[in-house]
């Protein structure tokens, strides 16, 4: 295609001028790391595993890289310790990139040469909510509820919640996380509407014209804020849903799976400076990132439970062993007693979870102008720009070539990289059957009943 040989040649210019293009060209012979000391940040999610291995299994030090872990308080101080440089990496909200280049909420050039997971969501609601959309729910022949289980059933108590003049709350991590957008993917495809955001009006409230309202809540504090009945329900990633049925404070209805099966999760950013000065580390810490994720898949998920060991750790993700084994290791509980299997729960690896895919960006950037964050029309060619921008496949590239070239790696692992473009085939499992082509965000955004359309704006 075109605009994918213009980009690749665009890229191909970039990595030479920041010293990439060698290493691209002969993978093999990396340069020692021009920076051997690094910081790197991370909020307490199952989906910060691959720092955590590769800091447990030596493959940071493999690399000649001193790594130090700091767990953040919520996104946004990981996100500025990232722009100020108190932090040289972090473990991130693929939204987060994106949005800082775009200029929503700070402006700083961030980029992300390593995707880190695909799927780890969850939606758990109280169990007094629970209780009322029961009653609209399919059941099996054995009793238990038929998944997925979409909001048509939340609706009739959203309505009830609204005409007893109730503000029916709901929490998730950050306005440009994952989970705001599959939260209001999920609300929308069942007819309730989660909001718009008007920030050229001076209104990141998310919540004009909202049926259901959604702000932040930090990921620990989710069972918490759900207990005291500050929220009715929440989106975030694990263990912080399995928290609530250990707890016996909610039930998780849906995992993002089943809104959209082998979705994108966390990226691993950092600043475009810092890839343009530190070419060799930023190769070096791909390639430890890299194995880090093969480990955590290898052998059909053989490793989890070591890998769970590592992150019940209290300066990791510090829950319960049995409470991150409860979805990291294949299976998840949704009503207590209902645990099934989910093998795909959590992917670090297969599938070629860790390719930087612009389609996979630009997926974002359409739910970002769905709900108005980005709150004018936009060309088609001006989205695939902007994800050429933040996703660095050439980076991801060079470091897979060395992997393969070192025996550390073999080809059949990764996309072919002679043809691949950057962009998934048409995905088509989502939970309101409409279809994804990242070639057409456009024709995508008007394919929703609920949302902006072209030519409007707030």
């Amino acid at each position: 295609m075109k605009w994918a040989n213009t980009i690749r040649a665009a890229v191909a210019t970039l990595a030479f001028a920041t010293g990439l293009g060698a290493t691209t060209a002969q993978a093999a012979k990396l340069g020692y790391p021009e920076k051997e000391e690094l910081t790197f940040g991370f909020i307490k999610l199952t989906d910060m595993a691959p720092i955590a291995i590769a800091y447990e299994k030596g493959f940071f030090e493999d690399e000649g890289l001193y790594v130090t872990i700091e767990a953040q308080a919520n996104w946004k101080v990981l996100l500025d310790g990232v722009i100020d440089g108190r932090l040289d990496g972090a473990h991130m909200l693929a939204g987060q990139p994106i949005a800082a280049t775009m200029g929503f909420g700070t402006q700083a050039d961030i980029i992300t040469p390593f995707s880190m997971d695909l799927n780890g969501n969850g939606i758990t609601v109280s169990n007094e909510i629970w209780s009322q959309m029961k009653p609209n729910i399919a059941r099996r022949e054995d009793g238990l509820p038929e998944h997925p289980i979409k909001a048509d059933a939340l609706k009739p108590v959203v309505e009830k919640y609204r005409a007893a003049g109730k503000p029916f709350n709901m929490g998730m991590v950050f306005p440009v996380s994952t989970h705001n957008y599959e939260l209001r993917y999920w609300l929308a495809a069942g007819g309730i509407h989660p909001g718009y955001y008007a920030p050229h009006k001076g209104d990141i409230s998310g919540q004009i014209d909202a049926e259901a309202l959604l702000s932040v809540t930090p990921p620990p504090q989710m069972p918490a804020t759900l207990e005291a009945g500050t929220i009715y329900g929440y989106c975030v990633g694990e263990p912080w849903n399995q928290q609530a049925v250990f707890k016996d404070i909610g039930v998780p209805v849906v995992t993002d799976y089943e809104i959209w099966k082998n979705n994108p999760e966390k990226v691993f950013g950092i600043t475009k400076g810092f890839a343009e000065k530190y070419p060799n580390t930023t190769v070096r810490i791909t390639r430890a990132l890299i194995r880090a994720a093969m480990w955590l898949d290898d052998n059909n998920n053989a490793n989890r439970p070591e890998a769970v060991k590592i992150l019940s750790q209290s300066h990791y993700v510090g829950a319960d062993y049995d409470v991150i084994a409860n979805s990291m290791t294949g299976t998840f509980e949704y009503e207590k007693g209902d645990k099934r299997a989910v093998p795909d729960f959590n992917v670090f690896f297969r599938y070629n979870a860790t390719y930087p895919y612009y389609s996979d960006a630009i997926w974002y950037m359409t739910q970002m102008r769905r709900w108005g964050q980005i709150p004018e029309d936009r060309s088609d060619d001006w989205y695939k720009e902007l994800a050429a921008k933040v996703y660095r496949p050439d980076i991801y590239e060079a470091a897979a070539r060395s992997l393969i070239e070192e025996g550390l790696a073999s080809a059949d692992q990764f996309p072919d990289f002679a043809t691949e473009d950057g962009f998934r085939d048409p995905q088509t499992h989502f939970i309101d059957g409409i279809v994804y082509n990242g070639h057409q965000p456009n024709a995508y955004i008007d394919k929703f009943p609920i949302g902006l359309k072209s030519g409007e704006k707030l």
